[in-house]
């Protein structure tokens, strides 16, 4: 930074009257008082006697007349000010915009001529017009601001302190007269000055002026080769890698960070190599969930994933750091390491970390396949019964059969462990089967073929007796458990194609159906909640609901899927798995056909409505037309008699004539 250049303190307000300028000139004062030496190079005390007041003794460079006269334009006298070289200059309103013929167009560039001749500037600005606000503060107060000052300047000032004031107190100095002529109170406090457009522009200088404490405090640890975050604020970064139920994590992360008023920043970490196409096309999804939940993104490039995942969110100054559940199988984990476990060593003490089960799978038709239960699609009771009669059936049924060796031989031995192995594999599932006739292998081996008691075998006849056993129990477990896969597959079809029935059938009704369809899916489903929720001026508004805790907004919702323009589909519950997620999805359609249809619904309705009007007026007007036909041919017979004929009827004649 050049040594020579002025240094630039700023005092921001969130609306005029808070006391910027007051502060201003009280500010210079008190460094007069310490032997500065201050001059006031423009000062808009847009008649309010408190701020003319406090001038008091200062020294003040008259200003440059532009125009006519006695009515002419004040503005700051640049060539003036740097002549008398002060210490320090006050100029107000730093985003005014200067009258023709002055030096610059806009006094914060009078503003940065002075800096730059090496004087030190005070000066004051609203929020409203600071330029990235300028179309919020309209939204706001429903008034375009033209007077504005880039971002960058008032961020560059050495200091910028926030002069604030309550809502309520600013109106009260208002309404006593402080502020704006008596003439102007009423209107102002009925419009600019309304409590709701204070709080919301306080907001934002508030946010404004904290957005500007992080800078500075981030430059600072930056200068000072600070790495460990400072817990100043909370900030919850969420990885985001575009894996199956990514979206979930998102939620979860935002629900985090909303209980703790915490930012929410979106990490992901692309490899070299890139990522896949469904991955990034999930991944673009994630991002506007992110978004969508006030969020913001980041995306580095580096191939030591865990590493970079805390660098970057370490930089961010996060604090705590969302993880999902990693879905490497245990293999690549005992080969490649894992990668959580990287995480948490690169991150030590300056993270938070939460590990995040995934409650969604991948809706591809290669995962919904894979078993539900572990290794078998059968009820976890059912294969711990299996393991039970491994346990204890095998070694009984060995107890019984070895007194009966001799009289048996090898081979009716292995029908009797097969039938055994065959009643385990039908209760327990395939992997139960599995270790069934593996076990039975080994007892056959020890107990009954030649030399007994050990696991040699005397002759080839045994031993190619025995494999083909395993052989044929391997079989029959697979056959077993896809038995019972399908087994199960066709009760899930022949609900689903019982519910897929009813809710076309509810589709086609006459009434709206859209109430019922919900009920339907959360009964069927056994979820605890399922909403249809549309998107109205930033708020959801509830269609229709069913279940004891039915989402009133997406972020609480377990799945959420579009159905037409801003209705989205919630549903709550504690988990979901493949299979039904695409069930659901079918589901959803139909409910976007009940949408478009109340959409259809309500414009026949009202098309009737105004068919209906329209033949009525045209009734009342046939009605009118007859009822008025036979006096008005009276009338205009009449008034044709008297125009044509006046002179030539008698007074008792043109009487009745007038009459009629």
């Amino acid at each position: 930074m050049d040594d020579s250049r002025g240094h630039l303190r700023i005092y921001l307000g969130a609306a005029p009257g808070v006391g910027k300028t007051f502060s201003m000139l009280d500010e210079g004062f008190r460094r007069r008082e310490r032997g500065t030496d201050v001059v006031i190079g423009l000062v808009e005390p847009h008649g309010r006697a408190r701020t003319s007041q406090q001038v008091r003794d200062l020294e003040v460079v008259p200003a440059k007349v532009l125009g006519d006269p006695g009515q002419g334009v004040q503005e700051v006298d640049v060539e003036a000010v740097l002549a008398r070289r002060p210490e320090v200059v006050l100029v107000d309103d730093l985003a005014h915009t200067n009258a023709g013929g002055s030096r610059n167009p806009k006094r914060w560039m009078d503003i940065t001529e002075l800096l730059e001749g090496g004087l030190d500037v005070i000066s004051t600005v609203n929020i409203e017009h600071l330029e990235s606000l300028n179309d919020v503060v309209k939204k706001i107060t429903g008034k375009s601001q033209p007077e504005t000052v880039p971002d960058t300047f008032v961020r560059a000032a050495d200091q910028v302190e926030l002069v604030d004031m309550t809502p309520e107190a600013l109106r009260r100095r208002m309404a006593h007269g402080n502020i704006h002529p008596p003439e102007e109170i009423d209107a102002a406090l009925g419009d600019y000055f309304r409590l709701g457009n204070l709080t919301a522009l306080r907001e934002l200088a508030l946010l404004w002026v904290v957005d500007q404490v992080d800078t500075a405090l981030q430059a600072y640890r930056d200068k000072n080769a600070i790495m460990q975050p400072w817990e100043t604020r909370e900030r919850v970064a969420v990885a985001l890698t575009g894996a199956p139920g990514g979206d979930d994590l998102v939620r979860r992360a935002a629900r985090i960070a909303s209980r703790s008023k915490a930012e929410l920043i979106g990490i992901h970490i692309e490899p070299p190599n890139g990522v896949g196409t469904q991955s990034r096309s999930r991944l673009g999804d994630h991002r506007q969930i992110l978004t969508d939940l006030g969020g913001r993104y980041r995306e580095v490039i580096d191939a030591d994933v865990g590493h970079a995942l805390v660098s970057t969110a370490v930089a961010e100054s996060a604090t705590q750091l969302v993880l999902g559940a990693s879905r490497r199988s245990r293999w690549t984990e005992l080969t490649q390491g894992s990668v959580i476990n990287q995480i948490a060593q690169h991150a030590g003490s300056a993270l938070d970390i939460h590990i995040i089960a995934s409650r969604s799978e991948d809706p591809s038709p290669a995962r919904a396949n894979k078993p539900e239960h572990g290794l078998s699609r059968l009820p976890r009771r059912r294969q711990l019964a299996g393991l039970a009669l491994v346990l204890a059936g095998l070694p009984a049924l060995t107890a019984a059969l070895s007194p009966l060796r001799e009289a048996l031989g090898l081979a009716s031995v292995g029908f009797c462990y097969l039938l055994a192995v065959v009643a385990i594999g039908t209760i327990g599932g395939a992997w139960v089967a599995a270790l069934a006739a593996v076990a039975a292998f080994f007892l056959m081996n020890w107990f009954f073929a030649d030399p007994i008691h050990t696991f040699s075998l005397a002759n080839e006849r045994d031993a190619t007796a025995l494999f083909v056993f395993l052989l044929v129990a391997g079989t029959v477990s697979f056959l077993t458990e896809r038995s019972a896969r399908r087994s199960v597959d066709a009760a899930r079809a022949r609900v689903e194609a019982e519910t897929l029935a009813t809710m076309a059938g509810l589709v086609l009704r006459e009434e709206d159906p859209l109430d019922d369809l919900v009920a339907v899916l959360q009964e069927r489903f056994s979820l605890s909640g399922v909403s249809v929720l549309a998107s109205a001026d930033g708020r959801w508004k509830t269609e229709a609901a069913a279940g004891v805790d039915p989402p009133d907004r997406p972020e609480r919702a377990l799945l959420v899927l579009p159905l037409s323009g801003a209705v989205r589909l919630a549903i709550s519950g504690d988990s979901m798995d493949a299979t039904d997620r695409l069930v659901i999805e079918r589901f959803a359609t139909q409910l976007a056909v009940a949408m478009d249809s109340r959409t259809l619904r309500a414009e026949a309705s009202q098309a009737a409505a105004l068919t209906q009007a329209n033949e009525l007026r045209d009734h009342v007007i046939a009605a009118l037309g007859h009822d008025l036909r036979t006096p008005l041919a009276t009338i205009k017979a009449a008034a044709s008699s008297l125009l044509d004929g006046d002179d030539a009827f008698d007074p008792e004649t043109r009487h009745e004539l007038l009459a009629a």
